[in-house]
């Protein structure tokens, strides 16, 4: 699992939470706003990418992630959360894709294929009108 640098976090912000907590909710802010520098992380071009593609909305065209977590009651609860949403979008980032190996379908099934395109034509031009020539 990866480390989340303190250098990389930019910005930790609380405010106020929707959900359960009654009048709690109204009085203090436990939601956490979360905003880390991607390129301060030092990960590797495809890793960036792949985060990127993972964050979709939540990355800024600065560069920030914005990790908004508000699940659980507390401030504390709700850092964590939100440090540890962070560290999986970066693992998951870090997982290298298996090469995609381009295979060729050989003659004999495109034949195949062509064959069987002729038969369900046959099929369907069986189903029109029926003329006594």
């Amino acid at each position: 699992m990866a480390e989340l640098p303190e250098e990389a976090i930019v910005e930790e912000k609380f405010l106020a939470a929707s959900g359960p907590g009654g009048q709690n909710v109204n009085k203090v802010a436990t939601a956490v706003q979360l905003r880390v520098n991607v390129f301060a992380l030092g990960l590797p071009p495809y890793a960036y990418q792949q985060l990127k593609t993972l964050a979709g909305s939540k990355m800024t065209a600065a560069g920030e992630l914005v990790i908004t977590a508000r699940k659980f009651r507390t401030q504390d609860a709700n850092r964590s959360d939100a440090r540890e949403r962070v560290v999986e979008l970066i693992d998951k980032a870090l997982e290298r894709q298996a090469r995609r190996v381009k295979t060729k379908p050989s003659r004999a099934a495109k034949a195949r294929r062509v064959d069987t395109k002729k038969g369900r034509s046959e099929v369907k031009a069986g189903r029109g009108r029926v003329r006594l020539d």
